[in-house]
């Protein structure tokens, strides 16, 4: 990239940055702006070096899930920060759970762990209809720990479908099926029935 390029980027950044800061529905206090800011500050840096499909920065996508959790959702300033650390673990070998304990608390580590938990679980399985029922079993026992983990999940499912198109065919068609079967019914149980509405309509876009 040409400097004036990553100039451009960086600008971008910060601007959906300060967006997010915008469009929460909680009053955000000062110590909340804090939170958030050293999150973005981590995940700025653990996803330095990813870019996306699309081969925009990879910071982009954790600060558009981020933003759905804040706006469209209306959660707090710690599943904020949660949003935008949701991938840094599993991406970045540098900086582990504890690490995220250390710096954010349990809290916020206990549902970013969660979260890398479910990315495994995912990656591990191929969505075929007999594994469903387990892989949806073992989602709905991370409710009893904490909520906002498959919340933040639903988030970032939305956020990659409203994006699928740079995604390849095989891709689409994993992602649409998982949806189908898990992260739709759920945010249905879950009473996000706008957010429900959305993912079952982009799948049927891309079928």
């Amino acid at each position: 990239m040409t400097d004036e390029a990553i100039e451009k980027e960086n600008a971008a950044i910060a601007k959906a940055y300060k967006e997010l800061l915008k469009v929460s529905y909680r009053t955000l206090s000062a110590d909340d702006k804090k939170l958030i800011r050293s999150a973005f500050d981590v995940a700025l840096d653990g996803h330095k070096n990813q870019r996306r499909k699309s081969g925009e920065a990879y910071i982009f996508h954790p600060l558009a899930v981020a933003r759905i959790v804040a706006q469209e959702i209306g959660l707090d300033a710690t599943s904020i920060a949660a949003a935008l650390l949701h991938d840094v673990v599993e991406d970045n070998k540098d900086i582990s759970i504890e690490d995220i304990e250390r710096l954010f608390g349990k809290t916020v580590a206990k549902i970013v762990d969660g979260l890398t938990k479910i990315s495994s679980l995912s990656k591990e399985q191929d969505m075929h209809a007999s594994l469903q029922a387990e892989n949806f079993r073992k989602m709905l026992l991370t409710l009893n720990d904490d909520v906002r983990v498959i919340i933040i999940k639903i988030a970032d499912r939305l956020q990659v479908l409203r994006n699928l198109e740079i995604y390849d065919a095989e891709s689409q068609q994993r992602m649409i099926s998982e949806t189908t079967y898990l992260y739709a019914p759920l945010a249905h149980r879950l009473g996000l029935h706008t957010i429900n509405s959305e993912l079952l309509d982009l799948c049927l876009k891309f079928q």
